[in-house]
């Protein structure tokens, strides 16, 4: 089985279960700090964030290059440095053994990494004390199938995408679940998108906002060719499979902002399921419509610039 593997983000889909002690008020938790080290505001913070954290839990991975292997590392929680894209580069690395997850937001949106690092003193105690919630989010596992065979498949939490390539030709791609036909959308591509993907590439294509912890997709077509054409809600526990029927080799599937492949004639993608999940943190004053509301600026009216 070929697996495409240009850089550590991807990893080849044999789930592993490694599961370790919970943290004790008389231990502190474990630790992996992960995050963008070419990025100016983590590098400019790194040196506090590290002492801030060594007061309430044991560092045994600082890895600010998203290289190092995580399999063997015992950890109870992972800190990411960054934005959300480093967030979706540390679920990666991590695979199929997903930890509890906080994100520190450094970058621009921070709608995953919701914490500012002046939150961390605040959070951190009530971490080393199990006063915390982690709650699961769905993730899936995308597969590229030609002529029978799977050629590359990686694992996602964000979103699947059929994009179009150079010409940028209108695609035809047809939709399955559970292997009955749905439609064929003639548009710009096609998003296969988890809740937590919705508020991301499927949200600027139109696509609706789903609460994190659902266990559902969301179909969004790119640009459609059709007024009749919408995007579809439907459960997790189905397989959903796109199909391009003509294609110069220039289409391309993208997982998490990453291209996993190209598609040839007659390739399917489909989507499903993974075993694993996204382990994120709660952060008590940190509700998801109150995330809406500030990252996504989501008002319910409108607000002239005379009255402000």
């Amino acid at each position: 089985m070929l697996v495409p593997r240009p850089e550590p983000y991807h990893h080849r889909m044999v789930p592993v279960s490694k599961v370790s002690s919970k943290p004790t008020k008389d231990r502190r938790p474990r630790a992996i700090v992960l995050g963008s080290g070419d990025r100016p505001n983590v590098m400019e913070n790194a040196d506090h964030l590290r002492k801030v954290i060594t007061q309430y839990a044991e560092i045994v991975v600082w890895d600010l290059e998203f290289e190092q292997d995580l399999t063997d590392i015992e950890a109870d929680l992972v800190i990411v440095l960054g934005g959300d894209g480093s967030i979706l580069r540390a679920v990666g690395q991590m695979g199929y053994q997903q930890r509890p997850l906080i994100g520190v937001n450094l970058g621009k949106l921070g709608f995953l990494a919701d914490l500012s690092p002046d939150e961390l003193h605040t959070v951190l105690p009530s971490i080393r004390h199990g006063e915390h919630k982690v709650v699961d989010h769905l993730m899936f596992e995308c597969r590229l199938h030609r002529a029978g065979k799977v050629v590359a498949e990686q694992l996602g939490l964000n979103e699947a995408v059929i994009r179009a390539g150079l010409p940028f030709s209108i695609l035809d791609v047809n939709l399955y679940v559970d292997s009955k036909l749905v439609t064929t959308y003639s548009c710009d591509g096609l998003i296969v998108s988890t809740p937590v993907g919705s508020t991301a590439h499927s949200l600027s294509a139109g696509g609706p906002i789903l609460r994190k912890s659902l266990q559902a997709f969301v179909i969004s077509p790119i640009s459609p060719h059709t007024l009749t054409n919408r995007p579809v809600v439907d459960s997790a526990d189905c397989e959903y499979r796109l199909e391009i029927a003509d294609s110069d080799g220039n289409a391309a599937v993208v997982v998490d902002g990453r291209v996993l492949d190209n598609m040839l004639p007659g390739d399917q993608v489909s989507v499903v399921r993974a075993s694993t999940s996204f382990k994120l943190i709660e952060v008590p004053g940190h509700d998801y419509y109150r995330t809406l509301r500030e990252k996504l600026g989501w008002g319910g009216r409108l607000i002239s610039q005379e009255a402000t």
